[in-house]
């Protein structure tokens, strides 16, 4: 039977617990840092950009305290596989091949692929005749990777290891082509100096094979709580408003939509 005394040091604690007592889930969310604005390192070394904030605003709706950890995009999955994070927001398209090996939330924004040009440039077609023997540039390990390689296999297709880099040697002069996601290249020439170089050409690739079926979240596969509960919060940002804010403070269109 229980004393006075222990009964009131159980009410205490119990109130305490309520009070606040019980410390928050912490959770590691990866993301690359290298492809703007979805992802970027800040010249300060802070982690920022749309997935970010998507990604600890999720957090805060499944009461989480969320670590962004940064890590290069060849060694994304095999990071998270490894326990490095616990879930990965990186503007990552779901694919059948990467269902293979991760778990995806429903998306968190659609997904379409673009060609990049030279403004002077007269190339208007985007076929493996038309690109014979020139330069072809897109990221290494990506989706728009395996398109180049697969759709102008006479072409001198370069890979980089960021998306960046590859920016950078189109700009430079030293692609005739890029291929990347639409919506970081539209920010690029758009709003970069270095992209004024350039122009969006051709019509957006929205080839399933290639994009999937838009961009997710990408969790190991016996984590089906954590992805179920991310999926709830995505519902709740995206009826409350919040979600909208967020996509607003980067692009001029719903990405959540394309439109």
């Amino acid at each position: 039977m229980m004393t006075i005394a222990t009964k009131l040091l159980a009410c205490s604690l119990a109130f305490a617990t309520l009070a606040g007592g019980v410390q928050a889930e912490t959770l590691r969310l990866g993301t690359e840092g290298a492809y703007p604005p979805f992802n970027y390192v800040t010249p300060d070394g802070k982690v920022e950009g749309f997935d970010v904030e998507v990604g600890l605003e999720l957090c805060k709706r499944i009461g989480a305290e969320c670590e962004v950890v940064a890590q290069d995009w060849d060694g994304i999955i095999p990071g998270l596989l490894a326990n490095k994070y616990d879930f990965i927001i990186a503007s990552m398209f779901i694919t059948e091949e990467r269902k293979q090996q991760v778990a995806f939330t429903e998306p968190y924004y659609m997904a379409a692929m673009t060609h990049v040009v030279p403004k002077e440039s007269e190339i208007t077609e985007f076929t493996n005749d038309a690109l014979k023997d020139m330069v072809v540039g897109a990221q290494a390990g990506t989706t728009q990777a395996d398109y180049a390689v697969q759709m102008y296999p006479d072409a001198d297709v370069r890979l980089y290891p960021t998306q960046d880099e590859a920016s950078l040697d189109m700009a430079s002069g030293r692609l005739d082509v890029m291929v990347g996601d639409m919506l970081p290249l539209l920010d690029f020439v758009e709003k970069t100096e270095d992209g004024t170089c350039c122009k969006l050409a051709g019509e957006p690739i929205t080839d399933p094979a290639f994009v999937g079926e838009g961009v997710g979240i990408a969790l190991r596969q016996e984590d089906n709580d954590l992805r179920e509960r991310l999926n709830r919060a995505l519902e709740e940002i995206r009826a409350d408003g919040t979600y909208q804010a967020i996509n607003d403070k980067y692009f001029t269109i719903d990405i959540y939509t394309m439109k």
